[in-house]
């Protein structure tokens, strides 16, 4: 055995030897091998929430930090599950559909568990029976406008003018929400299957006036998403449309055939086709 115990030494020795990892050795990111996801990563901790995010962001095919060149930048809430699939699929709308090529960000938890989820609480809208404390839409829009936006648009080719934000389910009320209250920050916005009870009331109270004129909303819901979903959606849209004062246009989707999560792609790619137009027939 003391062969063993000598060679049990060598290996300490070894070990206490071995330089300690440090902040400068970058780690290396399996997505630098995924050249469809490829770009950047980055924790923040939001003094408007009071939470950390993870934020990815995939860079468009031939980026150039150096270009002058910017891009439309589309902000996908839920990035835990929809930036792998959003993210990646955006490359293949610039072949088909011509999209023009996008900074798209993905806003992360970290996790699914509700100790570290909480969409329930950033997209939750103020309405009847909301507690201020569970209603952190307010808060979470101050994030993307205050924290989060500048920090993409200072470090990355990313235009101002040419912002879409994206939700699906609760973060389509989300993306109703800010829409309403802030039109001006986005100038595009996809809200796919949103379920808006509760707190549909303060997504049906009258919009903040918009300087801009070319603004637009398209809200999806798909034909086989829960009734009461479809309903819903279908009551806000009647209840906008109506309204000429409305500070952006708005388009009304049916995706036939739709389930409530598993068609956030066709939402994605008939949203973007009516935000920068779909491609001209063979």
């Amino acid at each position: 055995m003391a062969w063993l115990r000598r060679v049990g030494a060598v290996v300490l020795l070894l070990a206490l030897l071995a330089p300690a990892p440090t902040a400068a050795q970058p780690a290396v990111t399996p997505l630098d091998h995924l050249p469809a996801l490829r770009g950047d990563y980055f924790p923040i901790q939001s003094e408007a929430t009071g939470r950390p995010y993870h934020i990815y962001v995939r860079l468009p095919d031939g980026y150039d930090p150096a270009s002058e060149r910017l891009y439309p930048t589309v902000y996908l809430l839920d990035g835990d599950s929809l930036f792998p699939i959003l993210a990646a699929n955006h490359l293949f709308l610039t072949y088909d559909d011509r999209t023009p090529e996008a900074i798209v960000v993905g806003i992360a938890y970290g996790g699914f568990s509700p100790e570290i989820n909480r969409r329930n609480i950033d997209f939750q809208t103020p309405g009847a029976g909301v507690t201020a404390e569970a209603a952190g839409a307010a808060a979470f829009q101050r994030f993307l406008r205050t924290e989060l936006i500048p920090r993409i648009e200072a470090g990355y080719r990313s235009d101002p003018a040419r912002r879409v934000l994206f939700g699906q389910s609760r973060g389509g009320a989300m993306v109703l929400y800010s829409a309403i209250t802030d039109p001006d920050l986005f100038w595009g916005r996809i809200a796919s299957n949103p379920s808006i009870t509760p707190g549909i009331e303060s997504l049906l109270e009258p919009a903040a006036g918009g300087r801009r004129e070319d603004l637009s909303l398209i809200v999806t819901s798909g034909t086989l998403d829960r009734p009461d979903l479809q309903e819903e959606a279908a009551l806000w849209l009647s209840t906008w449309e109506a309204r000429p004062d409305r500070p952006w246009s708005l388009h009304g989707v049916r995706i036939e055939g739709g389930t409530h999560a598993a068609n956030a792609p066709d939402a994605y790619r008939r949203g973007l086709r009516i935000l920068f137009g779909a491609p001209p027939s063979p």
